[in-house]
């Protein structure tokens, strides 16, 4: 009598390897306690620091940095994002996960390389499922921010110039017209000529509401 082939069990999935970045321990030790409860899903290291986690990367080699954006002094989120992201050649993923969602730091993030970004408010499910889309390059994204990103997409906000950057910098400093074209050595015409285009580019029309929103946009130099 012939017997039967022996049943062949399905290979155990390879686990996502990640490594957590914020500088805040006790969310790190929240996050790690989530990841723990998750199958599939290893925490390699913890990182406090942009630079620590750029190190990091580079030495474990994992498949998914879950990235906060503010990490008090030295390299921010974006930064560390761009720097993982080229030293790895794109096969380490970054994931931002952090509370902020405005234009500006999901714009620069995205364009530091991130494959997604979501908002600490995201149910853990959802967390766990945008890790595993991060880990084979596929692009996650929080419902607000994929809202704001296609809002961003279909009326584009036009992009200040260095010098009104520059304008709007001293602006932020309470400096008057005048102060502005003695700090940068242009007439005062000019100076109003470059506020006219600043307030029409975001949408404002006082010298507060321009530094409000691009205090909020993250615009100052």
């Amino acid at each position: 009598m012939t017997r039967p082939d022996p049943v062949k069990l399905p290979e155990e999935a390879t686990s996502v390897r990640i490594v957590l970045c914020d500088d805040h321990a006790v969310v790190r030790a929240g996050l790690r306690a989530l990841m723990d409860s998750a199958p599939g899903i290893e925490v390699v290291g913890e990182a406090d620091s942009g630079a620590e986690a750029v190190a990091l990367a580079m030495k474990l080699t994992p498949d998914v940095v879950l990235m906060d954006l503010q990490l008090g002094e030295g390299l921010d989120g974006v930064e560390a994002t761009r720097r993982i992201t080229a030293a790895s050649g794109g096969s380490v993923h970054v994931l931002v996960l952090t509370t902020y969602d405005t234009d500006a730091d999901i714009t620069r993030a995205i364009e530091a390389g991130a494959t997604g970004y979501l908002l600490k408010a995201e149910r853990p499910d959802e967390l766990f499922t945008a890790i595993h889309s991060a880990a084979a390059g596929r692009t996650a994204l929080s419902a607000p921010v994929a809202h704001r990103v296609m809002a961003r997409m279909r009326s584009p906000r036009p992009a200040l110039t260095d010098r009104e950057r520059e304008i709007l910098g001293q602006l932020a400093r309470g400096l008057t017209n005048r102060d502005i074209a003695k700090a940068l050595y242009l007439s005062e015409a000019t100076v109003k000529t470059h506020l006219g285009r600043i307030y029409g580019k975001l949408d404002v029309d006082t010298r507060a509401g321009a530094v409000a929103v691009a205090k909020e946009q993250r615009l100052l130099p």
